[in-house]
């Protein structure tokens, strides 16, 4: 095969060590280096030795990341390749190997380099997912409540729809610090609440225990202490996508999409996306939002989706399932799906069309115009007309069909 580029090294990356393999003209060299950042230095150093312009290496983890930021400040040109593309290959049973086949790869040019975006970007990445993470913490402490007191026989769900809003929080302070009586416990609520009050009298008449108040306590402080986490990580990604302000109101403009969405959208796929993504079927194929693909002999079988930003899919089938009952194109899309393949189907294809529709909207700089609830009855009007007059006919009625006047 033709030699693409003469001076390449490939990385077999693990926990403690690397095992970088250098072909050059002059011939092959491997090296074994620890992963402290002194002798990743060396490594660099190394490989400028030798002249290497491109290093590849495979997306093990996150052990790759402290080798990319220092490729990046001295401007030498990487691979992080998907280690799916290469672990069919035989023959390779020992690092030495494998470092010598992905030093190959690349100067035959056959490898193709995963998407990894720039500094600010990656950084901006890191704290929105761990952001989220933090989000989903404090809904399983919210969870966690609800064990603890139906364990006490406090049934204070099933008056409230929101266990952790004000007057709940309210008497479950109170709980947490002593108190026993109902009518006391029920005099907490406010507002609307307080007509329900001869149901939270009933509901709040249990048998709480002293390991059960520890538990209170422990959890609504640290639910208020995650809650001050988030606050503050809202603030500092506010700020760091504050230049972006036009392209968030974009996105958040989309059925289903809020601010902080609209902010883990952007890091996970940036701001300039027409450049790394062609087009919006690249993109969604991207975030493993396609079906996967299994034909043989001109017959395509059932295969399982494609794997992709499971962050990016996460949070857009979660956006997706909560218009199902939206009076818009969305909404319509999921309702419609849903009926024929089910409500987990029906989510990915509305995440896979508020993917597009984001896509559309970043790179043509639009904000987002519903196409209506009615847009697929529009489409098929005809053939709904049609099917009508058919169904009547067969019932035995004469159908006359007049075209409405235009307004």
């Amino acid at each position: 095969m033709k030699v693409i580029i003469e001076r390449a090294c490939g990385m077999d990356v693990h926990k403690k060590s690397i095992t970088a393999c250098v072909i050059t003209p002059e011939g092959k060299e491997v090296q074994t280096f620890s992963t402290e950042t002194v002798f990743l230095l060396k490594l660099i150093d190394w490989i400028k030795e030798h002249a290497c312009t491109h290093v590849a290496m495979e997306s093990t983890g996150v052990f790759w990341k402290p080798i990319v930021n220092l490729l990046e400040a001295e401007a030498i040109e990487f691979f992080v390749v998907n280690a799916q593309h290469m672990k069919a290959v035989p023959g390779r049973k020992t690092d030495v190997k494998d470092a010598e086949w992905i030093a190959q790869l690349p100067r035959h040019g056959l490898l193709k380099g995963s998407y990894v975006p720039d500094r600010s970007q990656r950084e901006l990445r890191e704290l929105v997912r761990y952001r989220r993470s933090i989000i989903e913490e404090r809904a399983r402490q919210h969870n966690r409540i609800q064990k603890v007191l139906e364990g006490a026989n406090i049934k204070l769900a099933s008056v409230v729809s929101d266990v952790m809003g004000v007057s709940a929080r309210d008497m479950l302070r109170a709980i947490a610090d002593g108190e026993e009586d109902p009518e006391k416990l029920a005099g907490f609520a406010r507002r609307t609440m307080k007509r329900k009050k001869n149901e939270l009298e009933l509901a709040l008449h249990g048998y709480v225990q002293s390991h059960q108040r520890i538990m209170l306590k422990t959890i609504l402080l640290h639910i208020d202490f995650l809650t001050e986490q988030i606050d503050k990580l809202d603030q500092e990604v506010a700020n760091r996508v504050s230049d972006y302000q036009a392209d968030i109101e974009r996105l958040d403009s989309i059925p289903g999409i809020a601010v902080r969405t609209a902010e883990q959208i952007l890091s996970e796929i940036g701001t300039n996306v027409a450049v790394q993504f062609p087009t919006a079927a690249h993109l969604c194929s991207w975030a493993g939002l396609v079906p996967g693909h299994n034909e043989s002999a001109g017959k395509r079988k059932a295969s399982k989706a494609k794997k992709g930003n499971k962050y990016l899919k996460s949070a857009l089938t979660e956006c997706a399932h909560s218009i199902r009952g939206s009076k818009n194109y969305l909404g319509a899309l999921y309702r419609r799906t849903s009926a024929r393949k089910g409500r987990k189907r029906a989510a990915i294809v509305v995440a896979h069309a508020m993917l597009r529709i984001a896509y559309y909207l970043l790179t043509r700089k639009e904000m987002y115009v519903d196409l209506g609830e009615d847009y697929f009855d529009k489409q098929k009007q005809v053939s709904i007309v049609r099917h009508s007059i058919r169904r009547l006919e067969n019932l035995g009625y004469t159908v006359t069909v007049t075209a409405p006047e235009a307004s």
